[in-house]
């Protein structure tokens, strides 16, 4: 038991003298005021730990720590003492947390993660999502201790990314700080995932559908291309009516390598791995995709052969042979043409789809197929195998004369 004593006063404790020992002054309950022979003052708290054995635990140097503090300081040890908590041990706890805290910042948490996540992530993602995080997150909250980051911090971090109009982005970073705090709380850094209940912070982000001209629009644009093939490059001229005949996405056209065509053969098989839903990160879609090709197409990649034929790439890079083309090239020539905003390289997939079900009598299911699109439910696409491909063969060709046949009577064809 603490010995009984009468309680200090402000007076009594500043004006305590040093001695040739230690002079020991009691405030009651165990805290008392150790003078050192030096001068030196420091609050003191006697206790019994579980085990029975008598230890100290220090408060402070007087005057940083008042007498007032002192006692607050002994009424909090006393507290932790009838829970069954050791003062030194609950201190101790607290000294490791500050210093983890400290250590374990936003930004060595994300590398952490980053490391983990990359093994199973492709190069070019893993750039992407670091990149991210370097240019919008770390400069705002990577040096913070990441359980000292709020909610107020994010919402600054991922505003200031929508301002210069970068919505998306500010989204995907969103889900991505998610991923990490959901990181740092399973290897213990971080005690609460901020983002989970931040769902009405960001701007709803628009999703725009691919300009595309609508069926009875086709004529007018054919004619209006016809006109301005002259200034087109010949393989942007191919290009462009191949991806109207094809209706393939345009990266799986122009990232086309000759060793996937054979020369004179009326198929082509674009390899999973480029298509968009093989390309995908987690869960890809590893199914060949079957492009039957018309008369009209093969003459268009008879053309090209004779201009690109001895390269790797169909439309190759005019500056670096052995990279495909820009994905603008062809955007650009239908903006030339005076359909900016009205047309897009994709839009040739919408138009073929609506033109070839309402103009030719084509099963949507038919169409969907050529288009490379699958189901959603996974059981339904695991059910339904069928692929079509007699018909298709049969549509493509169909689709390549109705385009014909829609050109003015002046011209022949709609190969060039």
């Amino acid at each position: 038991m603490p010995r009984l004593a009468t309680p200090l006063s402000d007076a009594q404790v500043k004006r305590a003298k040093a001695g040739a020992k230690l002079v020991k002054l009691f405030d009651g309950h165990g805290l008392y005021l150790e003078v050192q022979p030096s001068g030196a003052k420091f609050w003191r708290f006697r206790y019994r730990q579980a085990n029975g054995k008598e230890t100290t635990i220090t408060f402070g140097p007087y005057p940083e720590v008042s007498l007032a503090d002192a006692r607050d300081k002994r009424s909090e040890a006393r507290r932790l003492l009838l829970e069954g908590m050791d003062p030194i041990q609950k201190r101790e706890q607290a000294r490791r947390e500050s210093v983890r805290a400290i250590e374990y910042t936003f930004r060595k948490v994300a590398m952490e993660w980053l490391e983990l996540k990359q093994k199973s992530w492709t190069p070019a993602y893993a750039t992407n999502v670091t990149r991210r995080l370097e240019m919008d997150v770390f400069p705002d909250i990577g040096r913070l201790p990441i359980d000292e980051v709020t909610h107020r911090d994010l919402i600054d971090v991922f505003r200031k990314t929508e301002a210069r109009g970068a919505h998306e982005i500010a989204k995907r970073n969103k889900a991505i700080c998610r991923q990490i705090f959901s990181y740092a709380i399973q290897t213990g850094v971080a005690t609460r995932n901020l983002l989970i209940d931040m769902n009405d912070v960001l701007q709803p982000v628009s999703t725009n559908n691919f300009p595309a001209i609508a069926t009875d629009e086709l004529p007018q644009f054919l004619e209006v291309l016809r006109s301005n093939e002259a200034c087109m490059q010949p393989i942007t001229r191919i290009g462009l009516r191949l991806l109207m005949l094809v209706f393939v996405r345009t990266s799986e056209l122009i990232e086309t390598p000759w060793s996937e065509i054979e020369e004179g053969k009326a198929d082509w098989t674009i390899p999973w791995c480029r298509m968009k839903l093989g390309r995908r990160r987690l869960n890809p879609i590893k199914k060949d995709h079957f492009v039957p090709l018309s008369r009209q197409s093969l003459e268009l990649l008879a053309q090209l052969r004779k201009i690109t034929g001895g390269g790797k790439y169909l439309f190759p890079n005019m500056r670096d042979p052995q990279r495909p083309m820009s994905n603008n090239a062809f955007l650009k020539a239908i903006e030339r043409m005076g359909y900016k905003g009205d047309m897009s390289g994709h839009g040739f997939r919408a138009l073929a789809m609506s033109t070839i079900k309402e103009k030719l009598g084509y099963r949507h299911e038919v169409v969907d197929r050529q288009l490379a699109h699958v189901h959603g439910d996974k059981i339904a696409r695991a059910y339904d195998r069928a692929e079509f491909i007699d018909e298709r063969r049969v549509m493509m060709q169909d689709w390549a004369d109705y385009i014909d046949s829609l050109t003015l009577p002046k011209r022949k064809t709609g190969i060039g």
